[in-house]
């Protein structure tokens, strides 16, 4: 047994799993929606229809994405412990590590399919409305490639949780505030000390830094265009040059590897 035979069994799994379900169709909605309620500026803006469109689904994805990579893997220890099929897991001839890499590999193809199944919604309704010519499609190449990384650093961050907490229920209690806190309360922390910063050195020198370090910001940052869509980008744009696009590409390469990284170590000290 291998870590793709353990990929096979979780892709079978995930079959029947509701959220593989919910995210493909929360994904092809809210992108269809996005792309058809989005288009209206770029009349008025002169500016690429699909590159709008990349946008909003820029926006959409910084919390959909994390959400969906975090209910894939919240139970994918926990849920094996409690229905005891770990043990037997652990019987085969195949290491740990092999585990983990099976179930993410099986994990992110799935959440890979769920975006994808929305950026080509997303691109065929805006052939569809403004027709193939003048239309980039590098945005939406870039848009799927890191969010695929996102993915990967949600899922580390929910084996790592999965492995610690050892029930189910806690698990996804503690996904649910990991979510929270990386796509809400820290910008919110961010933005107040701006506020009573006032344009010191905080705001020149460490909020820039410190935004990039959040994997949710840094995927934000890669995607909004806001050179070419300054009216419609939100005001990220002096902490993105301030940080350069090599430190928010590095770091959203950096925390899948980090994140599977400490949820190997977590997993090697669960006993079932």
């Amino acid at each position: 047994m291998s870590a793709m035979t353990i990929a096979r069994l979780e892709l079978l799994i995930a079959k029947r799993n509701m959220w593989v379900a919910t995210s493909l169709i929360l994904m092809g909605l809210f992108s269809s929606v996005l792309t058809l309620a989005g288009g209206a500026p770029s009349g008025t803006l002169g500016v690429d229809p699909l590159i709008i469109a990349t946008t909003s689904i820029t926006t959409l994805s910084v919390y959909l994405i994390p959400l969906i990579g975090l209910l894939l893997s919240f139970d994918a220890i926990t849920g094996e412990l409690d229905r005891g099929t770990l043990a037997l897991s652990l019987t085969y001839p195949v290491s740990r590590g092999e585990i983990l890499l099976g179930k993410f590999i099986a994990h992110l193809l799935v959440l890979g399919f769920a975006v994808a199944v929305g950026l080509a919604l997303s691109a065929g309704l805006t052939i569809w409305k403004y027709g193939s010519a003048d239309l980039s499609y590098l945005p939406l190449f870039k848009l799927f490639g890191t969010a695929l990384a996102l993915g990967a650093a949600f899922l580390g961050i929910g084996y790592t949780i999965s492995a610690l907490a050892r029930q189910t229920g806690v698990a996804s209690g503690i996904a649910i505030i990991i979510w929270l806190i990386c796509v809400v309360l820290y910008d919110l922390g961010l933005l107040a000390a701006l506020v009573a910063d006032g344009g010191g050195v905080f705001t020149k020198s460490v909020f820039p830094w410190l935004l990039v370090a959040n994997p949710a910001d840094a995927f934000r940052l890669i995607n909004m265009p806001v050179d070419t869509v300054s009216t419609l980008a939100s005001g990220l744009g002096a902490a993105g040059k301030a940080s350069g696009f090599g430190a928010q590409m590095g770091s959203l390469l950096l925390w899948p590897v980090l994140a599977l990284g400490l949820a190997w170590a977590a997993f090697r000290r669960v006993e079932p």
